[in-house]
């Protein structure tokens, strides 16, 4: 194959188009897979191919088409970007937002669903109602502490709460 010329390794003609090279290329590998010297052979001879082209391209015995050396003429300016703007209204509100993990949700959930269970239980006598009471508040805090690990912020959530 060494004593072949670039060309007829890939077996294509010198007035072949890039294109046509590439599949040239890619159907060889396929056809050799596994074959690393065949596969480096064709490499070269792809590689060859595309040093004459450039040699030949820089002399000026290949015509480029013009939408190929002067792509900003047809194509015009480039779009700019748009870039989403987001209103500096809510980029403080999303600053506050997360979203918690299923443990953070769950824990103070069936903590409440409990309070709310004893709450609503008809023997229980209406003084023992501010004990759930204040267990919800204290649960509260507490969630509310670990979260922001602000007290005084935890404080305030829980009372406007």
């Amino acid at each position: 194959m060494s004593q072949q010329s670039p060309y007829e390794q890939l077996g294509v003609t010198i007035d072949a188009s890039f294109d046509e090279i590439q599949d040239a290329r890619d159907r060889l590998r396929e056809q050799h897979t596994g074959e690393r010297q065949v596969i480096e052979s064709i490499e070269a001879a792809y590689d060859a191919i595309l040093m004459d082209r450039l040699r030949m391209r820089q002399e000026g015995k290949i015509k480029v088409p013009e939408r190929i050396r002067f792509p900003e003429r047809i194509a015009g300016p480039p779009a700019k970007e748009i870039q989403p703007q987001t209103s500096p209204k809510v980029s403080w509100l999303t600053g506050m937002l997360d979203a918690p993990s299923r443990s953070e949700l769950m824990w103070p959930s069936l903590i409440y669903l409990g309070l709310g269970v004893v709450s609503l239980y008809p023997a229980i006598e209406i003084s023992l109602l501010q004990l759930p009471l204040a267990l919800g508040v204290a649960t509260s805090l507490y969630f509310l502490n670990r979260k922001e690990n602000k007290f005084g912020r935890s404080v305030l959530l829980t009372v406007g709460g």
